[in-house]
């Protein structure tokens, strides 16, 4: 199999998504970002280790359908 083509379970792997990622998709600062994290308003945080936030795709989507309704 050629090096460059990702294996199934590579695949399969969910993007995470950085603070700066997030903040930029949705048009905000990362700190505001931040302060929705640590309020409860953001999307659902996933904790790498205490100081590395990431944030799953299918998340960030989830919370903008809900902000959106």
């Amino acid at each position: 199999m050629d090096q460059s083509t990702p294996t199934p379970d590579e695949a399969e792997l969910p993007r995470l998504l950085t603070t700066k990622d997030v903040a930029r998709a949705v048009q905000v600062s990362p700190s505001t970002l931040c302060r929705w994290r640590h309020s409860g308003e953001g999307p659902r945080v996933t904790w790498l280790s205490p100081f590395i936030p990431r944030y799953r795709r299918e998340d960030v989507d989830a919370w903008l359908r809900k902000a959106a309704a």
